[in-house]
């Protein structure tokens, strides 16, 4: 499925997409309360509380089911600029899809560490806390903020 974009048009030339998924004023609380799954409520809570201390930044909603902090600018080699978190993660009903930039490429050595765990373009996806090492988890956001 693709994502939904709206293309804008520029110099009356070419299309450019905009992604959908911004930064909301949604709560992120009553997004957690949503969660039906007791566990995986607490779980998130687990994980936003260690994502906000690492990156300094209050949790804000991006889309319907991304949590987010910080932001950033992220540059394309083509030119294209996009508004995004620092990091951030989405409490799915299979699994954590946890964004951490350079996780995947350039944390090896931890991922051995860590536990049960998948991998993506560059998501680190998990299904439950009790399954992994949360200090090498709170290892591996923090070396995420300098990747």
């Amino acid at each position: 499925m693709m994502p939904e974009l709206t293309l804008h048009f520029t110099n009356n030339i070419s299309p450019m997409a905009e992604l959908k998924t911004k930064k909301t004023e949604l709560s992120v609380d009553a997004f957690i309360k949503t969660i039906p799954d007791a566990q995986k409520q607490k779980d998130a809570g687990v994980i936003l509380g260690l994502m906000e201390k690492a990156t300094k930044a209050k949790a804000k909603m991006w889309g319907s089911a991304i949590i987010g902090f910080g932001d950033r600018l992220l540059k394309y080699e083509s030119g294209r600029e996009l508004d995004w978190f620092v990091m951030g993660f989405s409490p799915r009903k299979q699994n954590f899809a946890l964004y951490i930039s350079g996780t995947v490429e350039k944390q090896q050595a931890l991922l051995k560490k860590l536990g049960k765990y998948k991998t993506g373009k560059g998501c680190l996806y998990i299904n439950k806390l009790e399954e992994i090492d949360i200090a090498v988890l709170k290892e591996i956001i923090n070396k995420g903020l300098v990747q």
